[in-house]
């Protein structure tokens, strides 16, 4: 009897966040590959079961290289994130002593969140341009003659912008996870005789690597859904997933926009499977 009322205790805990769970992530999600099998016209959309959205998906040359283009910008960003975040959080987590100081090295970064997506991507145009700040500056030292034309509306643009506007996700979780590795392991290391290289490759790298996992997770799903950043930095020059899918909404094809998130979801939840595979990340959880 007791056993009995404690499952439907456990019943009722858990019902407010699957009823949360279903309503806002399962039903849409359904409801978009429901209509990723519909037909449409000009005017119109038409419930039906149809594969041609899919097909032509996949079929054209055109969203391959769409695919490719939008990986690139996820590689790029992942991998200057990477950087950026890890020397961050090792410069935090281990040569700033005062939890103080790393409080307030901490704040700092946070510095650019308080400020929205568009603010941040807007700053970089006059500094960028042609005839902005950068390209002043430049010519005035002599370094170069004319003003640098790949330094705004490009794909060099729409990574640095991606840079800046995601490092910190990666700098977070992995500042949680060098905080958590036992400084005598670091110790023993050195103790040994291990080098500062030899003892970040062989005992904070491989410690690191949930947060690393958990910040590459977090980067990769938002640039692969990213159109904003596209869209501007680029100046209509290129293209991607988020943004092929917002033109297509745009021009009102919503079982073609829908088929498209249905095929990028499916991609980044590969590359999330992949990552969760490579790395076992409930240390972190």
């Amino acid at each position: 009897m007791a056993s009995d009322t404690s499952k439907r205790s456990s019943y009722f805990l858990i019902t407010p966040m699957a009823l949360i769970f279903a309503v806002f992530l399962v039903i849409p999600l359904l409801t978009i590959v429901v209509v990723s099998f519909w037909d449409y016209d000009e005017y119109r959309i038409l419930p039906d079961f149809i594969l041609e959205n899919y097909s032509y998906l996949l079929s054209s040359s055109v969203t391959w290289s769409i695919y490719l283009n939008t990986l690139k910008y996820a590689a790029l960003t992942w991998f200057f994130t990477l950087v950026i975040g890890f020397t961050v959080a090792y410069f935090l987590a281990f040569h700033v002593r005062s939890l103080t100081w790393q409080i307030v090295f901490f704040m700092l970064c946070t510095i650019p969140f308080w400020t929205s997506n568009i603010i941040r991507m807007i700053s970089w145009i006059p500094f960028l341009g042609r005839n902005g700040l950068l390209n002043s500056a430049l010519i005035n030292l002599g370094i170069v003659d004319q003003p640098l034309e790949f330094l705004l509306f490009s794909d060099f643009a729409v990574v640095l912008a991606d840079v800046h506007l995601y490092a910190l996700f990666m700098v977070v979780p992995i500042f949680n996870s060098m905080m958590r590795i036992d400084r005598s392991l670091v110790e023993a290391a050195r103790d040994a005789g291990a080098s500062g290289f030899e003892t970040l490759k062989s005992v904070i790298v491989p410690l690191s690597k949930p947060g690393i996992a958990i910040g590459s997770i977090f980067v990769i799903t938002v640039v692969m859904g990213d159109f904003i950043t596209v869209r501007l930095m680029s100046g209509g020059q290129s293209a991607s997933v988020g943004l092929q899918i917002s033109n297509e909404i745009g021009l009102l094809q919503y079982p073609a926009a829908a088929a498209s998130a249905v095929v990028l979801l499916i991609t980044v939840l590969l590359i999330v499977t992949a990552l969760l595979r490579l790395v076992d990340i409930r240390k972190e959880l």
